[in-house]
């Protein structure tokens, strides 16, 4: 049983949400909250799998709660709800730690699915996507990359020292919105190699997904918005 807890400030909304996850038998709504700080203090309480997260709350909003929710609760999956499919709040969500978005008018299965799906560790969201929302957003957020004169003068940030040459390869890749498939014609690998080197890349950089890596590869400036890849 995957549990889930509601997190918007319109309770319609949340009763609806109620409605269509509890109509099924592996999944199971265990509470709900109208607000950030409520939803930080129901995940402690309650150690839901899944957090369906709305954006726009009082008191905090869903993009503070996910960072916190993550940073202390690294097991637990957020699933963000947006309106729009490309919005910069979603955005700076995915780049909180969020799993992936779901836009509130989605059809009741493919809620369904989605929950499914972060629960499993997976994303909701393709690295394409991903890259699309980079390009347009990114200019205008904090990246959090650090200066180009590091102390090893090769311009790479230090998460980025951390990855092989092949690894280097396989993440810009994964940022390109590539399949393991894709990516192993691409670099001529085998699909079982490349799935190794991804491993290798997500457990390096300290993310969850594939979504996680795509953002890393752009605050560690492997990829500009707009732009492609650097050439290193």
């Amino acid at each position: 049983m995957t549990t889930v807890l509601l997190v918007d400030d319109q309770a319609l909304l949340r009763m609806g949400f109620r409605l269509v996850i509890e109509s099924t038998d592996d999944l199971d709504v265990v509470g709900e909250a109208s607000d950030g700080a409520s939803a930080i203090e129901q995940v402690a309480a309650l150690a839901p799998d899944v957090v369906l997260m709305d954006i726009r709350m009082p008191r905090m909003d869903g993009i503070e709660a996910t960072r916190r929710i993550v940073a202390e609760h690294p097991a637990v999956r957020v699933l963000v709800l947006t309106t729009f499919d490309v919005d910069e709040y979603a955005f700076a969500a995915l780049r909180a730690g969020a799993s992936g978005f779901l836009l509130k008018n989605a059809r009741p299965d493919e809620l369904l699915d989605a929950i499914r799906t972060v629960a499993t560790g997976s994303s909701v969201v393709a690295p394409r996507v991903v890259r699309r929302m980079l390009d347009l957003f990114a200019r205008h957020l904090p990246s959090g990359q650090p200066d180009d004169g590091d102390a090893a003068g090769d311009g790479l940030d230090p998460r980025l020292r951390a990855l092989t040459p092949r690894e280097l390869d396989v993440l810009r890749g994964i940022a390109d919105g590539l399949s393991n498939a894709e990516i192993a014609e691409r670099l001529v690998l085998s699909a079982t190699t490349v799935k190794t080197h991804v491993g290798n890349v997500l457990a390096k950089l300290a993310v969850r997904d594939r979504v996680q890596a795509v953002i890393a590869a752009y605050e560690c400036g492997l990829v500009e918005p707009g732009q492609g890849f650097r050439t290193r």
